[in-house]
């Protein structure tokens, strides 16, 4: 096959690059050559998507069996691609998530009948939040593109080469040892998925040319937060103490869910979280693989970055509670009566 990656360079992008070149598909990538390099064996086609004569050169003269859209946030900038790109590719696979559903994550159930956020295909970027905008994309791509349509909605996403700084946070802090304050219910049930998971099923999907949508959160209750953070604990060999706080406790120090301790969201934020369906996508052959492994290869990965270099997010949502806050919370949860 013949496969288009817009993106391609990071994180999920670079995972199904990999997969595509390593069953033998020829790829072409497209980005802005900023994010990250090139990876060897791709046709790499630099330029802006949001510049229609970068559009117009990447088309020229080229077809591909399908496009894998790894990297679109604005319904209006990927309906634009859409329409470039229609008449040049017979499948268009476009990289959701599961945030374009109204009802994740506060209630529970979610599946892809689900109702999505009310987003016009054409909405420019301060029409909403990124779910909204997401279901705005969706949008976008199933009623513009000429051909096959696919829609793949992860859910948590981890693995080797995570930018998103959720695992790598938590690595490098249970790495460095001591008293680790650990959110929450250790026997919480949590579910997560593998990059490298969702990029086996998209190229596999892509190459068959499907359409509908697919939600890949992995498999509900495949891990708890005990035995996520235990396996960090135990790759790093580190003599880090998992210590475990109520919930209502850190909330009431305004410790910030999902961002300064990463994944942790109480049931009051986030009934639905853990429990959205992806046994669609298992009955079509999603393939996940065991927690304690995406931890171990992603240690494995991450130990030989420096710590400066490991990202844990970008500038407007960074992961990570401060030092000092997390040893005042542990002091208090020590002194309490």
């Amino acid at each position: 096959m013949r496969i288009l990656v817009i993106g391609g360079s990071v994180f999920l992008g670079r995972a199904i690059v990999e997969d595509a070149l390593g069953r033998g598909h020829e790829v072409t990538t497209f980005n802005r050559g900023r994010s990250g390099p090139d990876l060897p064996g791709v046709e790499a086609v630099h330029g802006d998507r949001e510049v229609a004569a970068d559009l117009e050169r990447l088309v020229d003269g080229r077809r591909w069996d399908a496009v894998v859209d790894v990297c679109g946030f604005t319904p209006r900038v990927v309906l634009d691609s859409v329409r470039a790109l229609s008449g040049h590719a017979a499948q268009y696979t476009f990289i959701s998530s599961i945030s374009a559903y109204a009802d994740w994550p506060g209630k529970p159930g979610v599946t892809e009948e689900s109702p999505l956020f009310d987003c016009p295909p054409d909405a420019e970027a301060g029409f909403g939040e990124y779910g909204v905008l997401k279901a705005g994309c969706e949008r976008a791509v199933e009623q513009h593109f000429d051909g096959a349509a696919l829609i793949v909605q992860p859910g948590l996403i981890l693995g080797p080469h995570e930018n998103v700084g959720r695992l790598p946070w938590w690595l490098t802090r249970i790495a460095k040892g001591g008293r680790v304050l650990a959110p929450g219910d250790p026997g919480l049930p949590i579910q997560l998925i593998d990059a490298r998971d969702i990029a086996a099923f998209t190229v596999t999907q892509a190459a068959n040319g499907a359409a509908g949508r697919y939600m890949t959160g992995g498999v509900p209750g495949n891990a708890t937060f005990g035995s996520w953070l235990g396996a960090c604990v135990e790759v790093t060999g580190s003599d880090a103490e998992l210590v475990w706080v109520d919930d209502r406790f850190l909330l009431d120090r305004d410790v910030q869910e999902w961002t300064e301790l990463p994944l942790w969201a109480t049931s009051q934020s986030g009934a639905g979280v853990w429990s959205h369906s992806s046994a669609k996508a298992l009955a079509a052959g999603l393939t996940c693989r065991p927690v304690d492994e995406t931890v171990r290869d992603t240690w494995e990965w991450l130990k030989d970055v420096p710590e400066e270099r490991r990202s844990f997010g970008s500038q407007r949502l960074r992961h990570g509670i401060d030092p000092d806050k997390e040893a005042r919370i542990l002091a208090e949860w020590d002194a309490r009566s």
